[in-house]
């Protein structure tokens, strides 16, 4: 058996193990720590306690550039922070999947060697190797546009509350607890966030950089200019409800207006030939005798 066959089935099996530990969802040790912090003071509970085991998340540390963990870090914040997807796990999905991708890149070269499938199997490895970020990536682009479409009704149940008498906490607490996506859990952590100590402002400016959502940061901006200057809220509120309305409006009329030009080429270049095959093949086969002098 050739030599790379062999070394690239080790690398197979050795990552597999690694891939599967880090894609699989794992909180024991954080549920601990939980149950560690909540008993703190109680008498009579105890919570028993366990070597912890031995961590291969700074494995993953060693494969990637702070930059792309700066980058990864953020994208997991624009996610919404996953559950099953921590940080450490990532870092290490990234080389693992580089490595899987690797070793049948080997085995697809010994089996077809050329420059051609060398280039393949190198881009391949790359894109392995950024499939985390792009699932991160396509994670977030979905939650952000989840919450932009929340915003107007969001911000129509805050203006109800307020003006019948809430404070603009307590409307943002009765959103968040009684809505449901991106956005509600969004209004509950920054509600969170002031509980624990967090001034209001800074908890504003940490829920425009968990998001990046346009219209999100415009209200997150008026709301603390409001807070500044002493504001009427109600008024605040209000006005941007009716812009996030409008602007609703506007997206939904743009996407209208770009239908006709989206269908038009798969409209000229699957419709249309077929339907030209459909109308003419019979005529052209007809022709096609007399043309030729055949009775």
């Amino acid at each position: 058996m050739p030599i790379t066959i062999v070394i690239a089935i080790c690398m197979v099996a050795g990552c597999l193990p690694f891939l599967a530990w880090s894609l699989t969802p794992g909180d024991a040790q954080f549920r601990r720590d939980i149950r560690r912090n909540l008993s703190q003071g109680i008498d009579g509970y105890s919570v028993v306690e366990t070597a912890p085991a031995p961590s291969l998340s700074h494995v993953g540390q060693r494969f990637v550039l702070p930059a792309n963990r700066t980058k990864l870090d953020k994208l997991l914040a624009l996610a919404g922070r996953p559950a099953a997807w921590p940080l450490p796990r990532l870092l290490l999905a990234k080389p693992v999947l580089a490595l899987l991708a690797a070793a049948l890149g080997l085995l697809f070269l010994n089996a077809a060697p050329g420059s051609g499938v060398l280039v393949l199997v190198v881009l391949v490895v790359v894109v392995a190797y950024f499939i985390p970020d792009l699932l991160l990536y396509s994670r977030g682009i979905e939650r952000q546009t989840a919450i932009g479409l929340e915003l107007p009704d969001t911000l129509d149940q805050m203006l109800i509350a307020v003006e019948a008498g809430l404070g603009f906490e307590a409307a943002m607490s009765r959103a968040g607890q009684n809505g449901k996506g991106p956005l509600a859990e969004e209004l509950v952590r920054t509600l969170q966030d002031m509980r624990v100590g967090m001034s209001r402002r800074e908890a504003y400016q940490s829920l425009a950089e968990r998001t990046a959502v346009p219209d999100l940061r415009a209200f997150i901006r008026a709301v603390v200019q409001a807070d500044t200057y002493g504001i009427s809220i109600s008024a605040v509120l209000r006005t941007q409800a009716k812009e996030m309305r409008t602007k609703r409006r506007q997206r939904a009329e743009e996407k209208a207006m770009q239908i006709p030009v989206k269908v038009l080429f798969p409209l000229m270049l699957l419709i249309l030939p077929v339907l030209f095959i459909a109308v003419l093949g019979p005529t052209i086969i007809t022709i096609i005798p007399m043309l030729s002098g055949q009775p």
